[in-house]
């Protein structure tokens, strides 16, 4: 057997979440096909297949079996059919508006009755047909691969109105259903905006160097190794190193953050993003959908193939609620003898609602969350983050920034501590070790100029010993200088969890500096809101030390347990876990990658460009701020409150119409009407999910 592939192909026609689950139901049924993901809002299918078993002509043909098409390319994404989305749904809600007071005001004075007089029941046949043959097609066809849909109990409604002469009543019930269908067309397309807005933000071309001279490719030409050339006000078309020149770079297409950050020779930059001044000459290392932007618009899209268990639950719903409506039909008939209200009942009774609640609700938070520099996996992450009662934290990198800085600076035997911190920082000019260069940056804080130092040695393991204006200089531990081992202070320090290093002039020491990995500032408040948010259980997981644990656990009030490998916090996540608690993770995404795959939702930090937090972590941070975890919080909460209202009101609703279909006070043309209005409401509902907060 050859091995799986991955294809990807555009679909065309879907409006609901209904249509995304017929086609991913025809393409399953093929031959050769190992699984399938069809996306509504990337309106394409994700099949992994055996190319030797299946091809694109038996998925087209599969596709098109189901009422849908596959257009030869993929239609490139509109900038401005958020735009013309928006004034179409407004321009349809006033048109059902007036048709629906039409149809109150014909149905209360009686004129569809004189209608049906003047018009033969033949033509009336011909009206409805004709205008209802798109909708009664793909009945047809499902109803021949023994599928129900919701638009199978709204034609026995036309028909039902048909055989009892009421032709007005059955074209009043397509046009209606017509309006309905292209309610949820823009539906879904409000749905997809916050993907096309990412798309469209995508560079099309990039200026390369190519044998001597500069050359506008599309991106797709860009290889891998290329150097690329961007100058100001460009987009930056790959993601690279830069290897000459220095700009300004908006980067809030990545990580959301508005604040600019300059770049020169040596940093990362990524696709996307915009060089606002200066230029820049690029050595492209990813490309296309391998840059850290292409993958953003890959998770966001397949997002929607991760379902919850409100969704799988409004999906049983659906698949047990069309049988059940088809008996409440057949028992109002046996009752009243009514074949209109058997009809209404029908027609009242479409279960597209049912689909849309969650979906759509889980589309416009994801989409709306990736802009602000959150990227969530899927609906069913967001709805585990809302029952979440534990939040895990890992200490390097996560709570702190990482890498060490000089916390304390002690002046000894009169020497000033400026002067102290410039002979320090320039013993250690030319030093590799994180310390030597958390010293130099409170030097280069400090605006202390460092001098040339002479016969610099390093001493692995004790620190560094350099000639500087004629003196030794000596910077390191204490078992590198025997005459701080009394200093009284240097042991408080260390109590502390810090890491002491003692400056030292011809062997007499002149200053004590402290360094340790310190918190970010913006944590402790973060800490408070999930505190807020009602997480009471917050712990520190490190393989850090027991004091320097302890310190830190002290400073934001919350557990820890220290000396951890990343099996013990394995252990710790699953602990919890078997004791019932819905646990976050969050840590960097590197050493904590199992933690973070193992936990009910876990959170990377700081996640643009490094894969392996984007694949081990079910939501990444794609910058580093602690305020987006209090915040990705609020927003999964604010997701379910969105779905369970959805689903709620389409519930009551149908409820209430049924009753009022049943009982005969709601006609059939009435109740065409009204089985469209659910899906406007969940559009409103759900669109409070676009609006940041």
């Amino acid at each position: 057997m050859s091995d799986s592939h991955v294809l990807e192909v555009p679909v065309k026609g879907m409006d609901c979440a209904e249509c995304a689950q017929h086609v991913q139901q025809a393409i399953a049924k093929l031959h050769g096909v190992e699984s399938v993901d069809v996306l509504l809002a990337a309106e394409k299918a994700v099949i992994r297949l055996d190319p030797g078993r299946v091809d694109l002509s038996a998925i087209r043909q599969a596709v098109e079996s189901a009422g849908y098409t596959v257009p030869d390319t993929a239609t490139p994404a509109n900038a401005s059919i958020n735009q013309f989305s928006r004034r179409m749904t407004i321009l349809l809600a006033v048109v059902f508006a007036i048709v629906l007071g039409i149809v109150v005001a014909g149905e209360w004075l009686g004129l569809f009755d004189h209608l049906n007089e003047l018009i033969p029941l033949p033509i009336g046949i011909v009206l409805v047909v004709a205008g209802g043959w798109p909708v009664f097609r793909n009945v047809a066809r499902a109803t021949l691969r023994r599928q129900i849909t919701s638009h199978t109990l709204m034609t026995l409604g036309v028909m039902a109105a048909l055989i009892v002469g009421e032709w007005v009543a059955a074209a009043i019930v397509v046009i209606f259903m017509r309006v309905g269908d292209y309610v949820e067309r823009f539906t879904a397309e409000n749905a997809r905006r916050a993907v096309k807005e990412l798309t469209a933000l995508a560079p099309q071309t990039a200026r390369v160097e190519r044998a001597g001279e500069e050359v506008e490719v599309p991106v797709a030409e860009v290889q891998p190794g290329d150097t690329v050339i961007v100058r100001p006000g460009e987009q930056i078309p790959v993601d690279g190193e830069v290897i000459a020149g220095y700009a300004t770079i908006d980067q809030a297409a990545i990580t959301g953050e508005s604040m600019p950050v300059e770049v020169s020779a040596g940093s990362h930059v990524f696709a996307a993003t915009i060089a606002k001044l200066g230029s820049l000459r690029i050595k492209a290392l990813r490309v296309g959908a391998d840059t850290t932007f292409g993958r953003v618009i890959k998770l966001v899209e397949e997002a929607e193939a991760h379902r919850g268990e409100v969704q799988r639950l409004a999906d049983r719903f659906s698949a047990y609620y069309l049988p059940v409506v088809a008996g409440i039909a057949a028992l109002t008939f046996v009752i009243s003898r009514n074949p209109l209200a058997t009809a209404a009942v029908l027609v009242v009774a479409c279960s597209c609602s049912f689909a849309l609640a969650t979906p759509v609700a889980m589309l416009a938070a994801i989409g709306a969350s990736a802009k602000r520099g959150l990227l969530i996996k899927g609906g069913k992450y967001l709805e585990a983050l809302a029952k979440a009662d534990v939040v895990l934290i890992d200490k390097t990198g996560t709570l702190t920034l990482g890498r060490p800085r000089i916390t304390d600076v002690i002046a000894l035997n009169g020497v000033p501590a400026p002067e102290a911190v410039q002979l320090a920082a320039t013993a250690e000019r030319y030093s590799e070790h994180p310390l030597a260069a958390a010293v130099r940056e409170l030097a280069q804080a400090q605006n202390l100029t460092l001098a040339e130092p002479e016969h610099f040695t390093a001493i692995p393991g004790m620190g560094v010993r350099a000639t500087v204006q004629g003196a030794t200089i000596t910077v390191g531990n204490r078992r590198l200088i025997p005459a701080a081992a009394s200093l009284p202070l240097a042991a408080h320090l260390e109590a502390e969890g810090k890491t002491l290093l003692v400056v030292a002039r011809n062997d007499e020491p002149i200053a004590l500096l402290a360094a340790a990995d310190t918190l970010r500032p913006e944590t402790p408040a973060a800490i408070a809101e999930l505190r807020a948010l009602g997480i009471n259980h917050i712990e520190l997981l490190t393989g850090d030390n027991e004091r320097t644990a302890a310190t830190l656990a002290g400073q934001l009030g919350v557990q820890y347990r220290a000396q951890l490998l990343p099996e013990d916090k394995i252990a710790v996540v699953k602990d919890y876990q078997a004791r019932g608690h819905t646990v976050v993770m969050v840590g960097d995404g590197v050493n904590d990658a199992p933690a973070l795959a193992q936990a009910d939702i876990g959170i990377a930090m700081g996640a643009a460009g490094t894969d392996i937090a984007i694949e081990a972590a079910h939501i990444a941070l794609m910058r580093d701020d602690w305020m987006l975890v209090p915040q990705v919080l609020r927003i999964a909460r604010r997701t379910m409150g969105v779905v369970k209202l959805n689903i709620g009101f389409t519930a009551v609703y149908n409820l209430v119409g049924l009753t009022l279909a049943a009982v005969g006070l709601l006609p059939p043309t009435l109740a065409a009407a009204a089985q469209s209005l659910p899906d406007l409401g969940i559009l409103a509902n759900s669109a409070r999910l676009l609006r940041q907060r």
